[in-house]
């Protein structure tokens, strides 16, 4: 079992300290639905909320960086104890570098997680950028590795199980269900 990554990319990942993610497009698969009260819905990967789970219990951090704002997010984030949540992020390279600076954390310790455009700045800033497989193509060139599942349907989980198992944690947290 694991992530087929190349050994530039393990030894990327066995520095990471922070994994900070976009929200639309990578947690979940990009689509916007607002029912007849003109509430938002958004769909969540259960696999990909484990792996976060998995990677807060062995001690790595967890942020979420968001353009738009949604209360589906902020539920989100409180449901997998992500206490760093930025939304309205406008300009996600000055919510990074305020998100890493309060951590305490170095550009090659964050792993970042994008699809478009607007995340650009901050896939080119971290010593780990990560594009979803279905990412716009200028994010994945800008992308060191790119998953193999696309956003919102096992990305996130994917890029947890990367890191876990460069660092070697995988084992140990993998403990508690063996």
């Amino acid at each position: 079992m694991g992530v087929p990554v190349s050994m530039e990319v393990r030894e990327r990942a066995r520095k990471i300290r922070l994994l900070m993610l976009d929200v639309d497009g990578v947690m979940t698969d990009g689509r916007i639905i607002f029912d007849d009260q003109g509430r938002e819905i958004k769909v969540f990967d259960v696999r990909d909320g484990h792996g976060i789970k998995m990677l807060q219990r062995a001690g790595i951090e967890v942020a979420i960086v968001t353009g738009r704002e949604s209360a589906v997010v902020d539920r989100r984030a409180a449901e997998l104890g992500i206490r760093w949540v930025r939304q309205k992020a406008f300009d996600k390279g000055v919510v990074y570098r305020e998100i890493a600076h309060g951590l305490e954390i170095e550009d090659e310790e964050v792993c970042f997680v994008g699809d478009d455009v607007v995340d650009i700045p901050v896939l080119r800033r971290v010593g780990l950028p990560i594009a979803v497989a279905d990412a716009h193509e200028d994010s994945k060139r800008c992308a060191a590795y790119v998953t193999l599942c696309p956003g919102g349907r096992g990305a996130v989980r994917e890029v947890c199980e990367l890191i876990l198992q460069a660092q070697e944690k995988w084992d140990e947290v993998m403990g508690r269900y063996r």
